[in-house]
This record gives C-alpha cells, structure tokens and sequence, in this order.
C-alpha cells in the first residue's frame, strides 16, 4: 500500500462504511473510529463486537409510544405512574426522547412517529406510527398533543398534517417554540434549548 494513501485493507474499509452509517459521522470521524478499534486488545474488541451483535436478542421497542425497552413489555415512561398521561409528546424517533427527558420541563408519555412524511424518501402517512396514535387517543384521556417534530419542510408538513387529523381529538395542539432554529435537529438541541422551546410552545 502506497504511503499516505487512505485505501485501508478491505476489512477496515468495511469498518469504515459502518461507521459512516451513524448520523453525523463524516469519512475522517469514521476513520479514527475504525483505527481506534485496532488499537483495542482482541478480547476488548470481541466484546465491543458482543455488545453490537446482542442488541436485536435486548432491545426492543414498546408497544405503547415506539420509544426502545430492553423488554417485550411498556417501557419505564409508559409504565411510570409518575407520569401525566393527559399530555402526549409526537416525536420523529426515539432518539428525540432523551433530550426532552434531560430538559427536566416534560413529565407527560411520548409518541414515536417512526419518521416524517416525506415522498422523496418513500414515508409516507403509511408507513409512520399514526393509527396508534390515533388509538391512544380514543380513551378521551389526552388533552394536549405536544408535536416536537423538526424544524425542515418534511417535519413541518407531517406536524400540519397530524394537526388535521386530530383536531377534535384532543382539546389543545401545540408545537415547540421559541430556541429551536428554522431548520433544527431536536436530536441534537441542548437541554436548556428544549426546555425553552417546551415552555414557549404555542397552538397549531
């Protein structure tokens, strides 16, 4: 292999492209990743590779709200009695949760969405989790429908449709405000930034 040449053996290529499947990992980040992981002594490795491999066999998503449990059953949030089952929070996915969770200012049950209307990506209302929701709604317990979706055209377009839907199903329809930027990822959105936007939401 010429020197300072970036053609790795196939193997760590491999790796690389694996890496790169992760959101917000570019070729470099993904490269350091990979060359980090040779650094490792071969049991390490072998229980890095265990900890990935065993993730279908433990982890699971719930069948009330979609977040991911490490059981077949609810997972802690819908199974909490802690928590204020009149408010129901619409994510995109699951990622989205441990950030309101870590703002300290939600205490209601979540929804995942499993994504976004969006025809140039094949999603459309078919494939998301909206039946469900709209039977989480039928019990007449929910009272607001908080819709903590992106900030890009997609994300906007399925709030607006979900706003449609169920209108007379729930008192109240809001959407996060203030903090979040036009075109912001709530994934990636500090704490204190979530908290802002959950406490300055407003009607839809």
């Amino acid at each position: 292999m010429p020197a300072g040449s970036d053609n790795y053996p196939e193997a760590v290529e491999e790796l690389i492209a694996a890496f790169r499947r992760l959101p917000g990992v570019g070729r470099r980040s993904a490269e350091r990743m990979a060359l980090g992981l040779l650094k490792f002594p071969p049991e390490e490795l072998e229980l890095f590779g265990s900890a990935i491999a065993d993730l279908p066999q433990h982890i699971s998503h719930c069948p009330i709200c979609g977040n991911i449990t490490d059981s077949s059953e609810a997972c802690w949030i819908c199974s909490s009695p802690r928590r204020d089952d009149s408010m129901i929070c619409v994510v995109e996915d699951f990622t989205r949760i441990s950030g309101i969770e870590k703002s300290g200012g939600y205490h209601g049950l979540y929804h995942v969405l499993g994504g976004r209307i969006s025809p140039l990506d094949d999603e459309s209302e078919e494939s998301l989790r909206i039946e469900s929701l709209a039977a989480r709604l039928q019990s007449g317990k929910v009272k607001e429908l908080i819709l903590a979706l992106g900030g890009d055209v997609e994300s906007r377009a399925t709030a607006l449709y979900l706003a449609r839907m169920f209108e007379h199903k729930v008192e109240k329809i809001t959407r996060l405000a203030q903090g979040l930027p036009a075109g912001g990822d709530l994934a990636y959105a500090d704490s204190a930034t979530i908290l802002a936007a959950l406490n300055g939401r407003n009607a839809l």
